[in-house]
């Protein structure tokens, strides 16, 4: 099989072929048609996520296609059935090997480029202003990043959740994706103030925040008294360093947020929420924004348009 595979933080992945490795127990071999990429790619190349597989591995986070193959104990889905897997790594290939209690069935009416990219960015926004942020009806919510893979997401679900949402990104292309995905307020991050732009609006009930950097400060200094501030990511590659004091006066909660955590401590949170996701799939309450497609053979490309930023929502490679 054909696998975009990382042998060495050293050099870049590259397509190579590799032999399909058989299930063990408790697994199943999916023939991939998609794989949804996310920015953790990119700091899996450089060794800077915090959930890294070990060297050598096959990039790619989340994927979707048909299982082809069974471990003998007969774990997980009957061949055939069209399912989605986040299985952390080895999802940019043309087969890839799963722990069964992560596969997910897919509705009929589901194609497999939705299905790559709906698992870890719904479940995040999902999860986060739900369980974690309890975001109610009539809350003023403030999206960082409103046009990246996560962002579009947490406009979607935070208006279909009741919520006024201003949406943050930069330049009007992406500021249009954000009010085409359900966005009140929109502020353009390359020249205008997002402190003063969210006060003029009322204050922030909720931030989430997969940006990090100076824009988590002025999200900050825009909340109400006993906002929620979600840390999603550090996209900016500047980690913000919070003075308690701050938090304090206004009684402000900062909660970090790692969607893939909950399969070790709290699987049944994740399986809850995929289901009610899928739910609103199928009544059409949300539908997944993939700005760009691309087949294996330019896996490269595609990586480098989420790392540069020109993408919308999310980028999808196909395995043909």
């Amino acid at each position: 099989m054909r696998a975009y595979h990382l042998t060495s933080l050293d050099t870049p992945p590259q397509l190579t072929t590799l032999s399909p490795p058989p299930p063990a127990a408790g697994e199943v071999c999916v023939k991939i048609a998609a794989c949804g990429l996310n920015f953790a790619d990119l700091l899996m190349m450089k060794g800077q996520y915090q959930d890294m597989p070990q060297l050598p591995f096959t990039l790619g986070m989340e994927v979707a296609g048909t299982i082809c193959a069974q471990a003998a104990d007969g774990a997980g889905p009957g061949i055939g059935t069209r399912v989605a897997v986040f299985g952390g790594a080895g999802g940019l290939a043309e087969y890839g090997v799963f722990d069964a209690a992560r596969v997910i069935r897919i509705p009929d009416k589901m194609s497999f480029i939705d299905a790559a990219a709906f698992q870890i960015a719904y479940g995040t926004s999902h999860l986060a202003l739900d369980h974690k942020a309890r975001l109610r009806p009539g809350e003023t919510l403030l999206v960082l990043g409103a046009a990246g893979g996560v962002g579009l997401t947490a406009v979607e679900i935070g208006k279909a959740m009741g919520a006024r949402v201003i949406a943050c990104a930069r330049g009007a292309e992406k500021l249009e994706a954000a009010r085409r995905a359900g966005a009140d307020h929109l502020i353009d991050a390359s020249h205008e103030d997002i402190r003063e732009a969210c006060l003029a609006i009322g204050g922030l009930d909720v931030v989430y925040d997969p940006v990090g950097g100076d824009q988590f400060t002025a999200a900050m200094r825009a909340c109400n008294p006993e906002a929620r501030i979600l840390s999603i990511g550090f996209a900016s590659g500047d980690v913000p360093q919070i003075k308690a004091n701050h938090l304090l006066v206004k009684n402000i909660s900062v909660m970090g947020f790692y969607w893939g955590g909950y399969l070790k401590f709290r699987p049944d949170l994740l399986t809850r929420s995929l289901a009610t996701l899928l739910e609103w799939y199928e009544a059409r309450r949300i539908q997944p924004h993939v700005s760009h497609t691309y087949p294996l053979a330019e896996a490269g490309t595609a990586l480098e348009l989420l790392r540069s930023r020109q993408s919308t929502g999310k980028v999808v490679v196909t395995m043909t």
